[in-house]
């Protein structure tokens, strides 16, 4: 089945998922920097404004994604795609509540923060293998062939 949230038969939502993830994933190297021993607070601010950029990106991401998600109609499929927004909600509010206990600067919740980031993370991992799934294995955005080559 064809994402109704499509460009020239490109579904939207996988081409804007790469940007909230790296941007996470960088903010973590960035933290993982900072506190090796360096403690330059320059990597302390790339790690914050990467955060926030990738917090950004998740929502722009999330519109064409519920758009998909508004059109599936099998109900396993649907269970499947609950659980991945669900949790990326979840890793959302995490990102979020991790840029409010940074923004707090608090020398004591620095480890906490980078503590939020590991299980952010983590249940992004997961959310990433299920959407995955829905796209490898239950062929959610993917165009028929025979319709793919129509054109």
């Amino acid at each position: 089945m064809g994402s109704p949230a499509s460009v020239h038969g490109h579904p939207i939502h996988p081409m804007l998922v790469v940007f909230p993830i790296g941007l996470w994933v960088f903010s973590f190297i960035c933290d993982i920097v900072y506190h090796a021993g360096s403690y330059n607070i320059f990597w302390k601010g790339v790690a914050f404004y990467t955060m926030l950029g990738g917090v950004l990106g998740a929502l722009v991401a999330a519109v064409p994604g519920f758009i998909d998600y508004l059109s599936l109609s099998d109900r396993r499929v649907k269970r499947i795609a609950t659980t991945h927004m669900v949790l990326n909600l979840i890793v959302v509010a995490l990102f979020v509540f991790n840029l409010g206990v940074r923004l707090n600067a608090s020398p004591d919740l620095e480890l906490f923060g980078l503590i939020l980031s590991i299980v952010g993370l983590g249940i992004m991992a997961v959310s990433g293998w299920l959407g995955g799934s829905l796209v490898y294995v239950h062929q959610v955005g993917v165009e028929p062939s025979e319709k793919r080559w129509a054109a």
